[in-house]
């Protein structure tokens, strides 16, 4: 007889699992609120849905600074190029792009969702509206999991609810609840992949997007991690890709101190951008060095730069010293942004913080507490850079959960 097998959340790590159980013969329920499956991953990559990462197992752990060891052995065995395999078979045509970034080749998240239900509705699991209350065991071992419309008996559950980030997805922390009740310890839960709040840079120069720009983020005056990239300045600080992706290296607030410096001018190095600035000051010689700078900078930066350069906005430019071109040639590669803190984890793409792994099996994701729970995808205490990690972390915990969950005991 099939085991049956509940699986509660209907995110990417849901449907993986609940399809691997199936493929390997389990009677399948997946409970899931939203009105649709995979409601976050279709707001993934802007709509686009980075699916994975074009990368072995040891590319893969390199991006997770956060527990990776643990999933060494789920990497192993289901990596990012067994993922784009895995999405091809099913029909979704996918291309690689810069920094080995998986997209669908028709740049639409949909296509991803769309192609995960049409396998679980092959696969005949039963996809139920519905969302879980409580896990029931007994001696040790699930027995079942309690919805807010019944009961589904189970032999195993696996619990795939997703992290606190984007609650309007239904990621509402519910997972961590339950596993807690069964006797986990879960881990403090913050952002990662956050946006970044200063102290007023980014109010005054709000709405300004840079492209192509360097960023080094510093740790107690300590360089920490650079990148290349865009990034945007809002109401509260600063967003975008680039920041997106530091924040995650950023791991101590409030016991450290951070601070950016974005290199406006990263093709040019300083000799070179030296030589630009004495051809535009030659230019405008006879300017006011607030007039000057039209050719370098955006508008709305000038007035910043001018500020923290401390040359006078009226002064001409022929009168500026040397000493105070270098000056302004060390903000233009070094331009100062100190960071005040992360934004909200709501805010953040996806939650640091979880399931205590040390109390999860590293090769099934089967609890070490109670017999027949398992977890998969960001209620783990598990998550990466930015670059189609954190769904790999989905897809491949998703895969062991699944398939383990199926095997009857010997």
């Amino acid at each position: 007889m099939s085991k049956k097998i509940v699986v509660v959340g209907g995110g990417a790590a849901g449907m993986m699992a609940a399809i691997s159980a199936a493929e390997r013969g389990g009677d399948v329920t997946l409970l899931e609120p939203n009105e649709r499956l995979g409601k976050k991953l279709n707001i993934t990559g802007k709509g686009r849905c980075n699916v994975t990462s074009n990368a072995g197992a040891e590319e893969l752990l390199a991006n997770v600074p956060r527990n990776g060891k643990f999933l060494y052995s789920v990497f192993s065995r289901f990596n990012g190029r067994d993922a784009m395999a895995f999405f091809e078979t099913l029909g979704v045509p996918l291309k690689t792009e810069r920094g080995n970034r998986v997209f669908p080749v028709s740049d639409r998240a949909f296509d991803v969702s769309a192609a995960l239900e049409r396998r679980l509705k092959a696969l005949g699991v039963s996809l139920v509206r519905d969302r879980a209350l409580a896990l029931e065991t007994a001696d040790g071992a699930v027995q079942a999991a309690a919805g807010e419309r019944r009961r589904y008996p189970a032999e195993a559950v696996i619990l795939a609810t997703g992290g606190v980030s984007y609650p309007a997805t239904g990621s509402t922390g519910e997972g961590h609840r339950m596993a807690a009740e069964a006797g986990h310890t879960v881990t403090p839960l913050h952002g990662s992949l956050v946006p970044l709040r200063d102290f007023g840079v980014g109010r005054e120069l709000q709405g300004l997007s840079l492209r192509n720009v360097g960023l080094t983020v510093f740790e107690n005056n300590k360089k920490l991690y650079t990148d290349f990239g865009e990034m945007v300045f809002t109401h509260f600080g600063v967003s975008g890709p680039l920041i997106l992706s530091a924040s995650a290296h950023m791991r101590r607030f409030g016991e450290r101190a951070y601070r950016l410096e974005i290199d406006l001018k990263p093709a040019l190095d300083e000799q070179t951008l030296d030589r630009r600035l004495l051809a535009d000051f030659e230019k405008y010689a006879n300017h006011d060095f607030c007039n000057a700078l039209d050719d370098l900078l955006p508008q709305k930066l000038i007035p910043m730069v001018i500020r923290i350069s401390e040359i006078e906005p009226r002064r001409k430019v022929h009168d500026i010293t040397r000493e105070q071109r270098r000056g302004l040639l060390t903000i233009l590669k070094h331009f100062p942004v100190v960071i005040a803190g992360p934004c909200p984890v709501t805010d953040a793409i996806v939650t640091s913080g979880g399931v205590k792994v040390g109390e999860i099996n590293p090769n099934t994701m089967e609890s070490k507490l109670v017999k027949g729970l398992y977890f998969a995808g960001e209620v783990i205490d598990v998550d990466a850079y930015t670059g189609g990690f954190n769904l790999q972390i989905a897809w491949a915990t998703g895969r062991a959960a699944g398939f383990a969950a199926a095997k009857r005991d010997e």
